[in-house]
């Protein structure tokens, strides 16, 4: 069997990482094309998986444009810039793996799901939380009526006081306008992974959350516009010095320094913090996202749930407490802890997260891609585990949530539409 063929729109940090699939795996896939306009990421890519030169692209339209390249594409460009490459290479036949959020509004995540069922082309969001070990076994106890049946539920994602700072204030997902609101940007994959594992439609929607510290307000006494400059920034927790430096002296050369720069050498971070928005104080940025919230949810048959997203931890992974008639499951990435109401007993399931190099998101990273490549293999889009329909559900409650949030009030998922 011949390798399937992807292209890439979006050589950066996401769509990087999705591609590196194809180095674990040679025999399964093969990138063969590339649309990037930043000159370093695109030429990254083209190294590493030996793109030829006409296939090489700095604008996705022109990669569209192109003769048919390949068997599917994964669009990684910017939230707000999702729509219309989806759009275009669907309605030119290409399979579809598009990063998650669809799209910042409940409108253009209409028109992908619309659009990709038109085309008949197989899609899916980067849910890649649906794609964990961990919550294979999770829903194989829940299947198995380990708890009985689920009544409520508790969720969090603890963001980490460092991926706030870098993201979500001084990064590309800082603002609304040029990105989304932060539960869709960060947590549209934990509201989707919430009704997958109830399992039940959701019913009605209340949120609070706000930006509370990341203002200029907190800005403490003598702090300057710049990390590298500034005379009190040893004892800020958000120094960018403290958080990228000391990312490269514990050998990290990915993620998150290959934001900041492909080559993250000392000598390139500390440029890019000298000149760059990563190198800019926390409380001196022009951020607007929530720093922390909460979304309550209702389903159809009665179970509840209780979500959370706070910048005020370390970074971690999520963590998960499921309650139900006959028992309670708590749980994080490796280890489950199921407690028998019968017998007054607990059972530890731990949880193997390994699964190559593509280990982010306990492992889902490399779960999505290899479903992904898997379903253009055999045709078979049983191997997806959400599709146009259920993607837009979810994305549809975080837009509720954003909605109760705002407004004040409990949204029921009537009202949108």
């Amino acid at each position: 069997m011949k390798p399937v063929r992807l292209i890439v729109a979006g050589a950066g940090s996401r769509g990087h990482i999705y591609a590196s699939f194809a180095l674990e795996h040679p025999d399964r896939l093969k990138i063969v094309g590339v649309a990037e306009p930043r000159r370093e990421y695109r030429e990254r890519m083209v190294a590493e998986h030996g793109i030829p030169a006409g296939n090489v692209f700095e604008d996705w339209r022109a990669m569209a444009d192109a003769p048919r390249l390949a068997d599917g594409v994964i669009v990684a460009t910017q939230d707000a810039m999702h729509v219309e490459p989806a759009l275009a290479f669907a309605e030119r036949g290409y399979h579809l793996l598009l990063e998650k959020p669809m799209a910042p509004t409940a409108i253009e995540c209409r028109r992908i799901a619309a659009g990709v069922k038109a085309a008949g082309v197989l899609f899916a969001v980067c849910h890649v939380l649906r794609y964990t070990a961990y919550t294979r076994r999770l829903m194989e106890l829940l299947e198995g009526g380990a708890i009985g049946e689920l009544m409520s539920a508790q969720h969090l994602e603890p963001v980490g006081y460092w991926h706030q700072a870098h993201s979500f204030v001084r990064g590309n997902w800082r603002r609304e306008d040029e990105a989304a609101p932060m539960l869709l940007a960060k947590s549209c994959h934990d509201l989707d992974w919430i009704r997958h594992v109830v399992g039940a439609p959701c019913r009605a929607v209340s949120s609070f959350g706000s930006l509370t510290h990341f203002r200029r307000e907190a800005m403490p006494e003598g702090a300057t516009e710049r990390c590298l400059d500034c005379p009190v920034e040893g004892d800020c927790p958000y120094s960018a010095k403290k958080i990228y430096l000391g990312f490269a002296e514990r050998g990290v050369t990915g993620w998150p320094l290959d934001v900041l720069t492909p080559e993250p050498t000392r000598e390139n971070l500390l440029t890019a913090l000298r000149d760059g928005p990563y190198g800019r104080c926390v409380y001196d940025c022009d951020n607007d996202v929530v720093d922390h919230q909460v979304v309550n949810m209702e389903f159809e048959g009665g179970a509840t749930a209780a979500f959370t997203m706070t910048a005020f931890t370390q970074a971690a992974q999520r963590k998960t407490r499921l309650f139900g008639t006959r028992g309670e499951l708590e749980g994080a990435a490796a280890r489950i802890r199921v407690h028998d109401f019968m017998s007054d007993s607990d059972t530890e399931h731990d949880i193997d997260a390994t699964a190559g190099a593509l280990v982010g998101h306990g492992g889902g990273d490399h779960g999505l891609m290899d479903a992904f490549v898997g379903a253009l293999e055999t045709g078979d889009a049983s191997r997806l585990l959400s599709g146009a329909t259920e993607s837009l559900e979810s994305h549809l409650m975080v837009f509720a949530a954003e909605r109760a949030r705002r407004e004040g009030r409990v949204v029921t998922m009537g009202e949108m539409g």
